[in-house]
């Protein structure tokens, strides 16, 4: 099944993010090796960004939810667990024997 954000493919999930946002992951998330300068100007630019397109928060978490959605059933494949055949212990009320 082939994904597309507007004319683009999204050929790996971070595809779908990056074409979804408008903006490349790393933007927010960083790289492991980047320098002290790097990441304040990437948060500077976070930070216009942010300023220029206020709703993006909601946004992204607006397509979080819907994919969570659209994906829960593979996302949350839960299969519950067989309960071991043994005896069960009655309660019992009032005085001990």
């Amino acid at each position: 099944m082939r994904m597309y954000i507007g004319h683009q493919q999204a050929v790996s999930a971070e595809d779908f993010v990056e074409l979804a946002l408008g903006t490349p992951v790393d933007l927010w998330l960083g790289e492991e090796s980047e320098t002290e300068e790097e990441r304040a100007a990437r948060l500077d630019a976070a930070r216009d960004i942010l300023a220029d397109n206020p709703s993006l928060p909601d946004d992204v978490a607006r397509i979080a939810a819907e994919v969570i959605e659209a994906y829960a059933p593979e996302l949350f494949n839960v299969v519950p667990l067989a309960r071991p055949a043994g005896h069960r212990r009655s309660s019992r009320k009032g005085a001990a024997a």
